[in-house]
């Protein structure tokens, strides 16, 4: 199938981030958000990571233009009905992503392949709730999207071969490398990752170490780039909370518990770098460590 417009839904941080790959990749790009006040935030944003592609010679000024243009915002979620793909990006709740789904339904093209960015949430439950399980699968992305090159490609139980080769070729026309991931919690990337972050966050809750002594002890002792914690930060507590939720409750493995650290902070609405603060309090001039 060849794929020419690409829908997506959700103009948050990963949103945008997909717009802006897919736009710079020759695809005509639909974004939608229930807030328009999203949807330009999201456009000013594209702009600016591409104003830094282009200081940095990664891509030319007519490059970027001819992007821009492909670039369209939609604050009517039907009108992503004529697309070829069309990737869900709305925050990690299934019963959000579910009405999505259910709104966008009536307004399909018959050729139309629906896929969601989700980090954990089963496919194969998302597609048996659409008329299309077989043209549905799991497209999802690492953040920053324009700079991380991997996308973890997952196959429902129902996933036909052309709709995965279809989109794989989308990965590869992306300038990004797939990787093939069963339908599992959390998949490959997280199903490794917040195992390590909730271990991180059990170190802070049990006194072993606070959290700068906790983050320098991974990255100069393990070369990380970011510590643990300063990466829960950039990610989301919330985001990082929800997907231990889902390896705990779909593996039935207490290893999996989220901590009662991350889930104090969830409540209080420290959520990390989007909130002004998570383990770190980023209201100044240079992030400060909460505990």
């Amino acid at each position: 199938m060849d794929i020419r417009t690409v829908g997506v839904v959700g103009a948050g941080q990963m949103g945008n981030g997909i717009a802006h790959v897919m736009a710079l990749a020759g695809y005509e790009v639909k974004l939608n958000d229930v807030s328009t006040e999203a949807l330009d935030k999201a456009l000013a944003t594209i702009g600016r990571n591409m104003e830094r592609q282009v200081s940095r010679e990664k891509i030319t000024r007519d490059e970027m233009d001819a992007a821009m243009a492909r670039i369209t915002t939609e604050a009517a979620l039907e009108t992503l009905g004529t697309c070829d793909l069309i990737i869900e990006s709305a925050t990690e709740r299934e019963e959000i992503k579910q009405k999505i789904f259910d709104a966008l339904l009536p307004h399909l093209a018959e050729h139309t392949i629906l896929t969601s960015n989700t980090s954990s949430i089963s496919i194969t439950r998302l597609a048996s709730r659409t008329d299309r399980p077989e043209k549905f699968m799991g497209f999802h992305f690492m953040n920053p999207v324009p700079v991380m090159q991997l996308v973890e490609l997952i196959r429902g139980i129902a996933t036909g071969k052309e709709t995965f080769d279809a989109c794989l070729a989308v990965v590869d026309r992306l300038g990004k490398t797939a990787a093939s991931a069963e339908d599992f919690p959390a998949f490959i990337v997280n199903r490794i990752l917040m195992p390590m972050i909730n271990e991180a966050v059990y170190t802070l809750y049990e006194g072993v170490g606070n959290v700068r002594s906790i983050d320098r002890s991974m990255k100069l002792g393990a070369n990380h780039p970011m510590g643990p914690l300063e990466l829960a930060d950039f990610i989301g507590l919330d985001t990082c909370l929800a997907i231990m939720n889902v390896l705990h409750d779909g593996l039935a493995d207490t290893k999996y518990r989220p901590c009662p650290l991350l889930t104090k902070y969830v409540e209080a609405g420290w959520l990390g770098r989007k909130s002004g603060r998570g383990f770190y309090d980023y209201r100044g001039d240079e992030p400060v460590p909460t505990r």
